[in-house]
C-alpha cells in the first residue's frame, strides 16, 4: 500500500517517529521494505523513546561515566539512532537519486535565528 502512494500518486510516505529498537530489531527495515521513504524525529520523540525503553541505558551510562554533560549525552544518543536509520534508508536515497531516503532531526532550537550555528550543528550530525 505504501508503495502505491509513491508509484500512483508521487507521495513519499515518511515515518514521524524513531526508536532504537526499530533499528536493531529490523522493524524499520521492514517498514522501508514496505515503502517508507524517509523519517523525521525531534526532541519530544527522542524523550519518549529514551524514557520508555531500556535500549538506551547502556550507551547513556557509558556517556555519563565518560564525564559527558547531559546535553552531550543526548546528542550522542540521537546521532547513534539517526546514523542507524540513515544506513537503513541509504538504498532509498541511492535509488531515488537523492530525492528520498532522508532522516530529519531538529537541531538545537537556540540556533533558530543563527544560520551559521544551525549549519555547524547540522554538520556535527554527520
Amino acid at each position: 500500500m505504501l508503495f502505491q502512494l509513491y508509484n500512483d500518486f508521487g507521495q513519499s510516505p515518511w515515518l514521524d517517529n524513531l526508536r532504537r529498537e526499530w533499528i536493531t530489531s529490523g522493524r524499520l527495515q521492514e517498514w522501508v521494505d514496505s515503502g517508507v521513504r524517509g523519517l523525521t524525529s525531534n526532541p519530544s520523540i527522542f524523550e519518549k523513546a529514551i524514557s520508555t525503553s531500556d535500549a538506551y541505558d547502556k550507551q547513556f551510562k557509558e556517556l555519563i561515566l565518560s564525564d559527558r554533560s547531559v546535553e552531550e549525552a543526548y546528542w550522542e544518543l540521537v546521532i547513534t539512532d539517526i546514523a542507524g536509520a540513515a544506513n537503513i534508508l541509504n538504498p532509498v536515497y541511492q535509488k531515488s537519486n537523492g530525492i528520498d531516503g532522508f532522516v530529519s532531526v531538529e537541531v538545537d532550537p537556540r540556533f533558530a535565528r543563527d544560520t551559521t550555528r544551525t549549519i555547524e550543528a547540522g554538520r556535527k550530525l554527520k
